[in-house]
């Protein structure tokens, strides 16, 4: 089952949110407003729908997992019965099949793991629209990325939805509201306020088994000292620490959610209770990761731009007792942004991010719409600055496992020339090995490019500023030397 078990990439996530994680843009103005940050204080063009897209709306893994996950929800079987006008049949067909694949995921602390994200979507693909059928299939597909992007209108998500992240969306935006923007690829966590870039965070970001989502949600409560119960889940089971629908207490050093969550909407969380070295990588089964002192001045940034009132001494206090549970309802809830950008024009550079999450946005279109968002065509760069940004585009397309393009196709090949590996066919021996996923708990090789190009100084979106990298100092935005690789 290697073949999708890596891509199940949100199998748990949406279950986990409901008992707890350990897991479309407003309209923005079009310009970079002036002194967003100190070193780029000029105006700047902003992308127009039909300059630049992202990675299409296939890139949304739908697999058999997601389903599995969106079931945890009961009234998600009503709904498919009243939308889609499934039979109990079909829906039945389509809980059994989603619940076997996702029985055979288990998280272990090895990371062997060596299947692909397009074979878990082609695999799906397959067995939904043989138990439902093609045109039905493809109304699943539409109805659960509305759930995963947060336009569904659930409680937490944002109503606004201009598809920040599908085809024709506007890339590196810089918000002019104010709102919480989280670019997975980046580690990144900022806070605009008016348009001004405040603060910014280090982030950890879920496992590609369990990504963080895209789209705009809303954040309308914290919660201090969170209890956490363990979903009913392969990996909880393999764990052997706790028990699916044991009650872990607030403060235990089994409950992952640190002293704070930020609930922001199914199927996602912000929280603390990482570690500094979880940082700037994977940490999470689907959520945003902060230390824990992070979390709590995160906590206090966010009460204060919502204007509620909540001092740090109020904050201390809950720490003080973890086994009280406390919820503080925002004044008005706070916009969060979540976005996934491989290529990014930041103070005058460009920035390329591993594609972690595997959803081939690293790509020469991609590249061209951003550099077009900023009147700027790739034939305009020098020699030098193409060929630089061409082959960082080739590296960067590497997913977190280390593979290349050239890679995941020999895979896909090989997957489609044997239906039975494909299948899960336990005769198998490589497949039976890796029937049992293992998260990818690490990025193998550089995660970023940095590319001098003449023609975008002073413009981008902003470099960090007052970055909190989690590790007990701040550190204010700084230019980055000139082809640094990290």
């Amino acid at each position: 089952m290697k073949t999708f078990l890596r891509a199940a990439i949100v199998s748990v996530v949406l279950t986990m949110m409901l008992g707890g994680c350990v897991n479309q843009t407003a309209n923005v103005a079009n310009n970079n407003p002036a002194n967003a940050n100190p070193q780029s204080a000029q105006p700047q063009p902003s992308p127009t729908a039909s300059q630049a897209s992202v990675a299409d709306e296939g890139a949304l893994p739908v697999t058999l997992p997601v389903l599995d996950a969106f079931f945890a929800d009961e009234s998600f079987a009503t709904e498919l019965k009243s939308k889609l006008q499934l039979t109990d049949e079909q829906v039945g067909k389509l809980r059994t099949m989603a619940r076997e694949e996702t029985a055979k995921l288990r998280e272990t602390d090895t990371d062997d793991y060596t299947g692909t994200t397009a074979n878990a979507r082609s695999h799906a693909a397959q067995q939904i629209k043989a138990a439902i059928g093609e045109e039905k299939a493809q109304q699943l597909a539409q109805l659960l990325r509305q759930r995963w992007s947060g336009t569904d209108n659930q409680e937490g998500n944002a109503s606004d939805t201009n598809a920040a992240h599908g085809s024709g969306a506007k890339m590196n935006v810089v918000p002019t509201d104010t709102r919480i923007v989280v670019n997975a690829p980046a580690y990144r966590m900022d806070v605009f306020e008016n348009g001004q870039l405040v603060k910014s965070y280090k982030v950890g970001i879920g496992y590609p088994e369990f990504p963080l989502p895209t789209g705009t949600r809303k954040a309308g409560t914290i919660i201090f000292n969170p209890t956490w119960t363990p979903p009913d889940e392969p990996w909880v089971e393999s764990s052997n620490k706790v028990k699916p629908g044991e009650k872990i207490e607030a403060g235990s050093k089994l409950n992952p959610l640190g002293p704070i969550k930020i609930p922001i909407g199914l199927p996602s969380l912000i929280h603390g209770g990482k570690s500094a070295a979880k940082l700037g990588g994977f940490a999470s089964h689907g959520c945003v990761g902060l230390t824990t002192p992070q979390v709590q001045n995160f906590a206090s940034v966010l009460a204060q731009l919502s204007g509620t009132e909540l001092t740090d001494e109020q904050i201390m206090a809950y720490a003080k007792t973890p086994k009280e549970t406390k919820d503080v309802k925002l004044s008005r809830p706070v916009t969060v942004e979540l976005r996934y950008e491989t290529i990014v024009v930041e103070d005058g550079r460009l920035h390329i991010y591993r594609d972690v999450y595997d959803r081939d946005t690293n790509t020469e279109e991609n590249l061209r719409n951003v550099l077009a968002a900023y009147n700027v065509t790739l034939e305009q760069l020098s020699e030098e600055e193409r060929t630089a940004a061409m082959n960082a585009l080739k590296d960067m397309s590497r997913d977190a496992s280390g593979k290349s393009d050239e890679m995941k196709a020999g895979a896909n090949a090989n997957a489609a020339a044997t239906p039975q590996a494909a299948s899960g066919n336990k005769s198998n021996k490589n497949e039976s090995k890796n029937a049992e996923g293992k998260v990818t708990r690490a990025v193998k090789g550089k995660k970023e490019i940095v590319i001098e190009i003449a023609a975008l100084k002073g413009k981008g979106y902003p470099a960090p500023l007052a970055l909190d990298t989690g590790s007990g100092t701040k550190k204010p935005a700084a230019n980055t030397p000139k082809g640094k690789k990290s």
